[in-house]
């Protein structure tokens, strides 16, 4: 897939739903994204060939600009969420992740805020990708360290949106119950009584007889 507009570009190669490899156009090089042990097929010269593909894309923006002057443009609003990468232990290293989902036209832009203080910069910001039916996804990614009480938020903003879209997360890790281990200590205690008391009662019965 090849894209660009005024702002933005893109060129990558995915196989059945899965982006195999991409050009990084600010590091100026191509990025596999399966790992070295999958032995995924290796494609020289990708980089090189995704500029060539850029400067056709930007001249084709042109014409279709000029062809489709004022012509509306479908818009579909991304739809946001917002989840840890992991399970929550306070103090451990975790990611925070912005998911926004089919939308359309790319990209998004995401802010991000800890306790009402922007740490945008601290994030990053994926590629998007491709859905089946023409609108994309995309992540943003943000490493925190879980302290009890922090908030944070991250704030979709995209052109199909009247308003940006805030989502909000807040650590919460809730401490193990002591109610069901004490519920089966007080039951078992209950139940070895009344064995008890039983016994008692059986024993005596016998010596009556």
């Amino acid at each position: 897939m090849t894209g660009c507009s005024d702002s933005d570009k893109e060129d990558m190669i995915g196989d059945d739903g899965d982006v195999e490899l991409y050009a990084d156009f600010e590091k100026k090089k191509t990025v596999y994204i399966f790992p070295p042990f999958a032995d995924p097929i290796q494609y020289p010269g990708y980089y090189e060939g995704a500029e060539t593909n850029m400067g056709i894309c930007q001249a084709n923006l042109k014409v279709f600009i000029k062809d489709f002057k004022d012509q509306p443009v479908a818009q579909d609003a991304p739809q946001s969420s917002i989840y840890p990468s992991d399970d929550i232990q306070l103090g451990a290293q975790n990611t925070l992740i912005c998911h926004s989902a089919r939308f359309f036209p790319p990209p998004v832009r995401v802010r991000w805020t800890k306790n009402n203080v922007d740490v945008t910069d601290k994030s990053t910001l994926s590629q998007y990708y491709p859905n089946e039916d023409q609108t994309f996804n995309q992540f943003s990614h943000l490493p925190f360290t879980p302290q009890e009480g922090d908030v944070y938020t991250c704030t979709v903003e995209h052109k199909a949106l009247q308003t940006p879209d805030t989502k909000t997360w807040e650590v919460d890790v809730e401490l193990p119950s002591v109610g069901p281990a004490v519920f089966c200590g007080v039951g078992l205690a209950v139940g070895l009584l009344g064995v008890a008391t039983g016994t008692f009662f059986l024993v005596k019965g016998n010596q009556c007889n």
